[in-house]
Protein backbone atom coordinates (compact mmCIF):
# COMPACT_ATOMS: atom_id res chain seq x y z
CA UNK A 1 0.00 0.00 0.00
CA UNK A 2 1.26 3.41 -0.90
CA UNK A 3 1.68 5.94 1.68
CA UNK A 4 1.02 9.27 0.91
CA UNK A 5 3.12 11.89 2.76
CA UNK A 6 1.84 14.59 4.84
CA UNK A 7 2.74 17.69 6.23
CA UNK A 8 1.59 19.95 9.36
CA UNK A 9 1.28 23.64 8.39
CA UNK A 10 0.04 27.07 10.37
CA UNK A 11 -2.02 29.39 8.47
CA UNK A 12 -2.08 32.52 9.51
CA UNK A 13 -4.91 35.08 8.71
CA UNK A 14 -4.76 38.78 10.20
CA UNK A 15 -2.31 37.48 13.53
CA UNK A 16 -4.50 34.27 14.30
CA UNK A 17 -3.77 31.12 13.09
CA UNK A 18 -4.90 27.61 11.95
CA UNK A 19 -2.53 24.43 12.28
CA UNK A 20 -3.46 22.45 8.99
CA UNK A 21 -2.66 18.62 8.15
CA UNK A 22 -2.44 18.87 4.48
CA UNK A 23 -0.83 17.07 1.66
CA UNK A 24 2.67 18.66 1.16
CA UNK A 25 1.52 19.77 -2.44
CA UNK A 26 -0.37 22.71 -0.11
CA UNK A 27 2.83 24.39 -0.22
CA UNK A 28 3.85 24.79 -4.47
CA UNK A 29 -0.02 25.44 -4.44
CA UNK A 30 -0.11 27.82 -1.74
CA UNK A 31 0.43 31.28 -4.04
CA UNK A 32 -2.99 30.53 -5.99
CA UNK A 33 -5.36 29.55 -2.78
CA UNK A 34 -4.19 32.52 -0.48
CA UNK A 35 -5.33 35.30 -2.19
CA UNK A 36 -9.25 33.84 -1.86
CA UNK A 37 -8.61 33.38 2.58
CA UNK A 38 -9.29 36.39 4.30
CA UNK A 39 -6.50 38.02 6.24
CA UNK A 40 -3.96 35.50 4.24
CA UNK A 41 -0.82 37.17 2.85
CA UNK A 42 1.33 34.94 0.15
CA UNK A 43 3.76 34.16 3.01
CA UNK A 44 0.77 33.03 5.09
CA UNK A 45 2.08 29.76 5.45
CA UNK A 46 4.66 28.00 7.26
CA UNK A 47 5.77 24.70 8.56
CA UNK A 48 3.69 24.03 11.72
CA UNK A 49 3.19 21.93 14.81
CA UNK A 50 0.89 21.37 17.80
CA UNK A 51 -2.88 20.14 17.60
CA UNK A 52 -4.09 19.87 14.27
CA UNK A 53 -7.60 22.20 13.66
CA UNK A 54 -7.90 21.25 10.13
CA UNK A 55 -7.21 17.95 7.97
CA UNK A 56 -7.33 18.91 4.56
CA UNK A 57 -8.58 15.50 2.38
CA UNK A 58 -5.46 13.89 0.52
CA UNK A 59 -5.86 15.30 -2.97
CA UNK A 60 -8.01 18.19 -2.53
CA UNK A 61 -7.99 20.40 -5.57
CA UNK A 62 -7.09 24.31 -5.25
CA UNK A 63 -11.33 25.18 -4.61
CA UNK A 64 -11.86 22.41 -2.43
CA UNK A 65 -9.16 23.30 -0.71
CA UNK A 66 -9.98 27.26 0.34
CA UNK A 67 -13.62 26.23 1.03
CA UNK A 68 -12.26 24.13 3.71
CA UNK A 69 -10.10 26.56 4.88
CA UNK A 70 -12.34 28.96 4.26
CA UNK A 71 -14.88 27.38 6.72
CA UNK A 72 -12.35 27.02 9.85
CA UNK A 73 -11.32 30.45 9.53
CA UNK A 74 -15.19 31.72 9.68
CA UNK A 75 -14.67 29.51 12.85
CA UNK A 76 -11.48 31.33 14.02
CA UNK A 77 -11.97 34.62 13.28
CA UNK A 78 -15.55 34.07 15.03
CA UNK A 79 -14.19 32.81 18.19
CA UNK A 80 -12.39 36.42 18.48
CA UNK A 81 -15.98 38.12 17.47
CA UNK A 82 -14.90 38.68 14.24
CA UNK A 83 -17.50 38.12 11.62
CA UNK A 84 -16.23 36.67 7.82
CA UNK A 85 -18.53 39.03 5.76
CA UNK A 86 -19.13 38.69 1.78
CA UNK A 87 -18.29 42.06 1.35
CA UNK A 88 -15.75 44.69 -0.14
CA UNK A 89 -14.07 46.80 2.40
CA UNK A 90 -12.52 50.28 0.96
CA UNK A 91 -10.85 52.77 3.27
CA UNK A 92 -10.27 56.67 2.20
CA UNK A 93 -6.36 57.44 1.51
CA UNK A 94 -7.06 60.52 3.91
CA UNK A 95 -8.82 60.41 6.80
CA UNK A 96 -9.45 56.66 6.80
CA UNK A 97 -13.00 56.21 7.01
CA UNK A 98 -13.81 52.33 6.18
CA UNK A 99 -16.81 51.29 3.83
CA UNK A 100 -18.06 47.98 3.73
CA UNK A 101 -20.40 47.18 -0.02
CA UNK A 102 -22.44 44.04 0.28
CA UNK A 103 -24.00 42.69 -2.29
CA UNK A 104 -25.27 39.02 -3.52
CA UNK A 105 -23.22 37.82 -6.91
CA UNK A 106 -23.51 39.65 -9.81
CA UNK A 107 -25.04 42.76 -7.52
CA UNK A 108 -22.10 44.86 -8.64
CA UNK A 109 -20.25 45.17 -5.53
CA UNK A 110 -16.60 45.26 -7.24
CA UNK A 111 -17.73 47.62 -9.93
CA UNK A 112 -19.13 49.86 -7.39
CA UNK A 113 -15.90 49.33 -5.53
CA UNK A 114 -13.87 49.75 -8.53
CA UNK A 115 -15.55 53.63 -9.21
CA UNK A 116 -14.10 54.00 -5.46
CA UNK A 117 -10.64 52.78 -6.15
CA UNK A 118 -9.58 54.78 -8.96
CA UNK A 119 -10.47 57.70 -6.67
CA UNK A 120 -7.96 56.82 -4.22
CA UNK A 121 -9.78 54.48 -1.85
CA UNK A 122 -7.78 51.55 -1.05
CA UNK A 123 -9.23 48.36 -0.97
CA UNK A 124 -8.83 46.09 2.11
CA UNK A 125 -10.76 43.28 1.23
CA UNK A 126 -11.54 41.98 -2.48
CA UNK A 127 -14.64 39.91 -1.25
CA UNK A 128 -14.49 38.89 2.25
CA UNK A 129 -14.18 41.43 4.95
CA UNK A 130 -12.99 40.10 8.53
CA UNK A 131 -15.49 42.66 10.23
CA UNK A 132 -14.00 43.31 14.30
CA UNK A 133 -17.17 43.92 16.57
CA UNK A 134 -16.00 42.43 19.58
CA UNK A 135 -17.25 44.90 22.02
CA UNK A 136 -21.17 45.21 22.19
CA UNK A 137 -21.99 48.55 20.85
CA UNK A 138 -18.39 49.40 20.12
CA UNK A 139 -17.52 51.04 16.26
CA UNK A 140 -16.68 47.85 14.35
CA UNK A 141 -13.23 47.93 12.40
CA UNK A 142 -12.36 46.00 9.31
CA UNK A 143 -9.48 43.76 9.87
CA UNK A 144 -8.35 42.97 6.51
CA UNK A 145 -9.94 40.18 3.32
CA UNK A 146 -9.51 38.30 0.55
CA UNK A 147 -6.66 39.69 -1.49
CA UNK A 148 -8.43 38.69 -4.81
CA UNK A 149 -10.39 41.13 -6.05
CA UNK A 150 -12.80 39.23 -8.78
CA UNK A 151 -15.20 41.44 -11.38
CA UNK A 152 -16.83 39.90 -14.47
CA UNK A 153 -15.16 40.88 -17.98
CA UNK A 154 -17.96 42.12 -19.84
CA UNK A 155 -19.38 44.45 -17.05
CA UNK A 156 -16.02 45.50 -16.10
CA UNK A 157 -15.25 46.58 -19.92
CA UNK A 158 -18.69 47.94 -20.42
CA UNK A 159 -18.45 50.26 -17.11
CA UNK A 160 -14.80 51.07 -17.56
CA UNK A 161 -13.61 51.14 -20.80
CA UNK A 162 -10.85 52.87 -20.27
CA UNK A 163 -8.96 50.02 -18.34
CA UNK A 164 -9.24 48.55 -22.09
CA UNK A 165 -9.63 44.44 -20.78
CA UNK A 166 -9.25 42.46 -23.98
CA UNK A 167 -12.45 41.37 -25.06
CA UNK A 168 -11.22 37.04 -24.69
CA UNK A 169 -10.28 35.60 -21.44
CA UNK A 170 -12.00 34.17 -18.70
CA UNK A 171 -15.60 35.67 -17.30
CA UNK A 172 -13.88 36.80 -14.07
CA UNK A 173 -10.68 38.40 -14.03
CA UNK A 174 -8.50 39.44 -10.98
CA UNK A 175 -8.58 43.38 -10.63
CA UNK A 176 -6.35 43.57 -7.28
CA UNK A 177 -3.86 42.78 -10.60
CA UNK A 178 -3.84 46.61 -11.45
CA UNK A 179 -0.89 48.19 -10.61
CA UNK A 180 -1.42 50.29 -7.05
CA UNK A 181 -5.26 48.99 -6.89
CA UNK A 182 -4.25 46.88 -3.23
CA UNK A 183 -1.79 46.57 -0.99
CA UNK A 184 -1.77 44.50 1.69
CA UNK A 185 -2.19 45.14 6.05
CA UNK A 186 0.55 45.09 7.85
CA UNK A 187 -0.40 42.03 10.09
CA UNK A 188 -0.07 43.75 13.44
CA UNK A 189 -3.13 46.21 13.19
CA UNK A 190 -2.33 47.12 16.82
CA UNK A 191 -5.26 49.18 18.66
CA UNK A 192 -6.89 51.45 15.92
CA UNK A 193 -4.36 50.40 12.59
CA UNK A 194 -7.67 50.41 10.89
CA UNK A 195 -10.41 53.17 11.29
CA UNK A 196 -14.02 51.74 12.31
CA UNK A 197 -16.65 51.42 9.65
CA UNK A 198 -17.89 54.83 8.45
CA UNK A 199 -20.52 53.48 6.07
CA UNK A 200 -21.84 50.05 5.34
CA UNK A 201 -24.47 49.66 2.03
CA UNK A 202 -25.69 46.82 0.34
CA UNK A 203 -25.51 47.82 -3.45
CA UNK A 204 -26.32 47.24 -6.76
CA UNK A 205 -25.82 48.28 -10.40
CA UNK A 206 -28.55 49.22 -12.19
CA UNK A 207 -27.86 48.02 -16.00
CA UNK A 208 -28.43 51.14 -17.51
CA UNK A 209 -25.88 53.38 -17.77
CA UNK A 210 -28.03 56.22 -17.61
CA UNK A 211 -29.25 55.15 -14.30
CA UNK A 212 -29.78 58.92 -12.89
CA UNK A 213 -27.77 60.10 -9.52
CA UNK A 214 -28.13 56.97 -7.74
CA UNK A 215 -30.97 56.03 -4.91
CA UNK A 216 -30.19 55.70 -1.06
CA UNK A 217 -32.58 54.21 1.57
CA UNK A 218 -31.83 53.42 4.93
CA UNK A 219 -33.00 50.26 6.04
CA UNK A 220 -34.92 49.03 8.86
CA UNK A 221 -33.10 47.05 12.25
CA UNK A 222 -34.84 43.87 11.32
CA UNK A 223 -33.42 43.70 7.67
CA UNK A 224 -30.12 44.71 8.14
CA UNK A 225 -29.62 42.15 10.71
CA UNK A 226 -30.52 39.74 7.86
CA UNK A 227 -28.58 40.99 5.58
CA UNK A 228 -25.83 40.78 7.98
CA UNK A 229 -26.49 37.61 9.08
CA UNK A 230 -26.53 36.30 5.12
CA UNK A 231 -23.24 38.25 4.62
CA UNK A 232 -21.50 36.85 7.43
CA UNK A 233 -22.52 32.98 6.75
CA UNK A 234 -20.95 33.18 3.16
CA UNK A 235 -17.90 30.86 3.62
CA UNK A 236 -20.44 27.81 4.65
CA UNK A 237 -22.42 27.90 2.11
CA UNK A 238 -20.36 26.16 -0.08
CA UNK A 239 -20.24 23.01 -1.54
CA UNK A 240 -17.09 21.09 -2.33
CA UNK A 241 -16.94 19.73 -5.82
CA UNK A 242 -15.86 15.80 -4.86
CA UNK A 243 -17.09 15.45 -1.46
CA UNK A 244 -20.45 14.81 0.44
CA UNK A 245 -19.13 17.53 2.89
CA UNK A 246 -21.82 19.54 4.50
CA UNK A 247 -19.84 22.81 6.04
CA UNK A 248 -22.52 24.65 6.93
CA UNK A 249 -22.54 21.97 9.75
CA UNK A 250 -18.97 23.20 11.14
CA UNK A 251 -20.75 26.15 12.94
CA UNK A 252 -22.25 24.33 16.09
CA UNK A 253 -25.57 26.18 18.03
CA UNK A 254 -23.23 27.77 20.32
CA UNK A 255 -21.18 29.52 17.63
CA UNK A 256 -24.20 29.98 15.82
CA UNK A 257 -25.79 31.94 18.54
CA UNK A 258 -22.27 34.18 19.27
CA UNK A 259 -22.75 35.44 15.38
CA UNK A 260 -25.99 36.36 15.74
CA UNK A 261 -24.61 37.88 18.72
CA UNK A 262 -22.21 40.15 16.54
CA UNK A 263 -24.60 40.87 13.77
CA UNK A 264 -27.39 42.59 16.08
CA UNK A 265 -24.69 44.47 17.58
CA UNK A 266 -23.92 45.46 14.30
CA UNK A 267 -27.57 46.35 12.62
CA UNK A 268 -27.64 48.38 15.91
CA UNK A 269 -24.46 50.42 15.46
CA UNK A 270 -24.27 51.12 11.89
CA UNK A 271 -27.04 52.23 9.52
CA UNK A 272 -27.03 50.04 6.92
CA UNK A 273 -28.15 51.65 3.73
CA UNK A 274 -29.06 50.73 0.49
CA UNK A 275 -27.77 52.06 -2.51
CA UNK A 276 -28.12 51.36 -6.46
CA UNK A 277 -27.55 53.20 -9.62
CA UNK A 278 -24.31 53.59 -12.27
CA UNK A 279 -21.05 52.54 -10.08
CA UNK A 280 -20.22 55.78 -10.18
CA UNK A 281 -23.04 57.26 -9.34
CA UNK A 282 -22.60 54.24 -6.34
CA UNK A 283 -19.31 56.38 -5.63
CA UNK A 284 -20.89 59.13 -5.29
CA UNK A 285 -23.60 58.41 -2.53
CA UNK A 286 -20.91 56.23 -1.00
CA UNK A 287 -18.77 58.82 -0.24
CA UNK A 288 -21.41 61.36 0.99
CA UNK A 289 -22.23 58.78 3.26
CA UNK A 290 -18.99 58.52 4.81
CA UNK A 291 -17.91 61.67 4.97
CA UNK A 292 -21.49 63.00 6.22
CA UNK A 293 -23.42 59.88 7.61
CA UNK A 294 -26.27 61.32 5.14
CA UNK A 295 -26.98 61.58 1.64
CA UNK A 296 -28.60 64.18 -0.50
CA UNK A 297 -31.75 62.23 -0.34
CA UNK A 298 -32.59 59.28 1.90
CA UNK A 299 -35.51 57.79 2.45
CA UNK A 300 -36.05 54.52 5.21
CA UNK A 301 -37.59 51.46 4.20
CA UNK A 302 -38.62 48.08 5.45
Amino acid sequence: MNTINRGVYEVSSAGRSLVVDADPTLERRWESIAPHLPGVLPAGLRAGAGPVTVQLPAGAADGDARRVLNAHLHLLHLSHSTLCVHAVALQHPGDGRVAVLLGGHGAGKTLAALALARRGWRVLAGDVALVECSSPGGQPRVLGGTAAFLARRGPTRRWFPDLELAAAGPDRVDLSLLPGLREPLPLDLGAGGVSGVSVAAVVDVDGDPAAGTGTVEVLDTHTAATVWWRASGHLLERLLDNRAVVLRQLEDAAAASHRLERVQNLAGVIRLHAVWGAPEMIADRIEDLARTGTPAQTAEVD
